[in-house]
Order: C-alpha cells, then structure tokens, then sequence
C-alpha cells in the first residue's frame, strides 16, 4: 500500500469513529424526545389502573405503552397520552355513561364500538379515570401529532 493510500485510509477511519461517537454523545440528549409518552400517577393508581384495565379486557380494542401492528388491532384510539386531551372528569363520565357514543360518537363498526361501563363499580371508575387522566403526552409530539392529522384528514396544510 502506498503512503498516500495508507493516509487516506486513516482519515476515512477517523471520520468514521469520529461519527459514531458524535452519534454515542447524542442519544442521551435526544432520548427525552424519543419517548413523549410518561404517566403523572403514583404507583399505586398505576397498579390498580392496570389492573381494571386489563380485568375489563381494555386492551383488545386500545393499546397502551406499547405499539400493535395495525392489521392485528381495532383501529380504537391509543391509550397512550390520552390525559393530555381528556380531563379525570370527562373520562370518568364517559366510562359512567350508559351510552358512550352519545358522549364521543365513532365510526366503528357495533361489535367495536366502546361499551358502557356504567355498572362497573363507582370506585373502579375513578381508578381507571385517574390513571388514564395520568397518561400524558410531550407537548413537542402533541403538537406533532395534531398537525400530521390536520393534514391527513383535510388535505390541507396545517395553520400556524
């Protein structure tokens, strides 16, 4: 190998380790803004809220903390974040509601469509109102998420 090529190799190999560990030093930093999803509730609420949710079998039709393939699920929203657009009190009364869909009308089919909740125990409602209420979102993927809708439903671009 020549001297010139032996040179050029070098520097192709520091920009190379030069690269990968800008990118190491990075992560840290950009790991907040990779998961915007976080829950405000205290372990207790979040032990008790998972249980009822997974008691009344929530999650066939809502995925929560996690991503499911699309093909596999009920297009029903996502759980995650759903206290940054829904207050404990609101919840609390669509679950209470004998009618959900005179609360939050949907498109989905009637086997899919939310079910009353209304005669699960009073308690257990607020459990569950206050652990979803819990579920929030980063503003930065709110923000995100609203105009990637705007834009998907309307076609329109989205107004600053």
């Amino acid at each position: 190998m020549r001297r010139g090529e032996k040179a050029i190799l070098a520097l192709i190999g520091a920009v190379i380790v030069a690269g990968v560990i800008h990118s190491m030093l990075h992560v840290v930093g950009k790991h907040d803004r990779d998961i915007p999803f976080y829950t405000t509730a205290t372990h207790d609420v979040s032990v008790k809220g998972m249980e009822i949710y997974n008691k009344n079998g929530c999650s066939v039709c809502h995925s929560l903390w996690t991503m499911k393939d699309i093909l596999e699920t009920v297009p029903a929203p996502m759980m995650d974040g759903i206290g940054s657009i829904r207050s404990e009190t609101w919840l609390y009364d669509y679950l209470s509601s004998p009618n959900p869909q005179a609360v939050l009308p949907t498109r989905l089919k009637e086997k899919w469509k939310m079910p009353s909740y209304a005669s699960m125990p009073e308690g257990d409602r607020h459990i569950l109102a206050q652990y979803l209420a819990s579920l929030k979102v980063k503003d930065w993927y709110l923000e995100q998420t609203k105009k990637l809708e705007y834009e998907k439903l309307t076609g329109k671009v989205y107004p600053k």
